[in-house]
């Protein structure tokens, strides 16, 4: 039998820029080795002189690498940190009025520098987990997941194992680090004041002492390795603008059977091999449809068989890095 604790204590004051978050912590709780230490990313950027004056759409552009999606008054973007997040995880709540609270700049940095201090004035061997609240495809609500780590297996691999009915198991990667984050907002609640909080009873995902491991941005998904670069409404968008800017969230090249199949279903037309990729007979009318569905698959329109120019056979390669 396993038995998990979590613990958000009381008594944390209000923080301010400069603040040790060690020393705030450690009167609040009893650390034993093994204990996964957790806090909110939002003392943590307090602590680090986060706090802006102005709104969140005053903040957004300097903390977007990309948007992902608009709605109405909701922006969904990539941070620079790789999250994507409604408003880059820009907050208003428990600040003063009229100032907002961004993302710390480095969380992982931000979970090594508290975990060291934690380690050197108790010698206890502890994780940290940094966390932040966010939304979900597909779901409604919100949960807190991990947005910095250290010394903390942040995602375990069972690739391979084998279940008890004998089935091996191929992409099953529990995101532990998310789990814990989850777990220990059910305990710090959003008014609590409770930015702490101490998970026991998982050890095993605890690394030696020193050893940081790889951080919540094992995590992230590389640029392109998600399947939801964009929102649906912007894909389109991107794909019917061509820029080559825009290439890297659609993922890498699709392979020609998938394409080809893709032009029979919209445009209605076969898709024949050719030595640079395929070969599609469209009259010029019917060329930008092909560019735009070649450039969502990672293709591109050979450039002199662009616009049908040739007997009405256009050209598409796969675009190489």
């Amino acid at each position: 039998m396993t038995t998990l604790t979590v613990v958000a204590p009381d008594g944390a004051p209000e923080v301010g820029p400069g603040d040790d978050l060690a020393t705030l912590l450690l009167p609040l709780v009893d650390l034993v080795d093994g204990d996964v230490v957790v806090v909110t990313s939002k003392v943590v950027s307090k602590s680090e002189g986060r706090v802006r004056a102005g709104t969140r759409d005053e903040a957004l552009p300097g903390e977007t690498a990309r948007v992902v999606a608009r709605r109405g008054p909701t922006t969904i973007v990539r941070t620079h940190h790789g999250l994507t997040m409604a408003a880059a995880g820009i907050d208003a709540s428990n600040v003063e009025a009229g100032t907002v609270v961004l993302l710390p700049e480095d969380p992982d940095a931000s979970a090594r520098r508290l975990r060291s201090a934690i380690h050197q004035r108790t010698g206890l061997n502890v994780g940290v987990v940094v966390t932040d609240t966010a939304g979900r495809a597909w779901r409604e609500g919100q949960t807190d997941i991990a947005v910095g780590a250290a010394g903390l297996l942040v995602s375990e691999d069972f690739a391979g194992r084998v279940d008890g009915h004998g089935n091996e198991l191929a992409v099953t990667a529990p995101a532990v680090a998310d789990e814990i984050a989850g777990a220990c907002e059910l305990a710090q609640g959003k008014l609590g004041g409770r930015p702490f909080a101490v998970v026991r009873g998982r050890a095993d995902l605890v690394l030696p002492a020193g050893e940081h491991g790889t951080g919540a941005v094992a995590l992230v998904r590389a640029e392109g390795g998600d399947l939801f670069g964009y929102g649906a409404r912007e894909a389109v968008l991107r794909a019917l603008r061509g820029d080559a800017a825009d290439r890297a969230p659609f993922g890498a090249p699709a392979a020609p059977a998938e394409l080809a199949a893709a032009v029979a279903a919209v445009l209605g037309v076969p898709a024949a091999e050719a030595s640079y990729g395929l070969e599609v007979e469209v009259g010029a009318e019917h060329a930008p449809v092909l560019a735009a569905l070649a450039f969502a698959h990672g293709w591109e329109l050979v450039p002199d068989t662009a616009g049908a120019r040739v007997a009405g056979r256009v050209g598409v390669r796969p675009v190489t890095p």
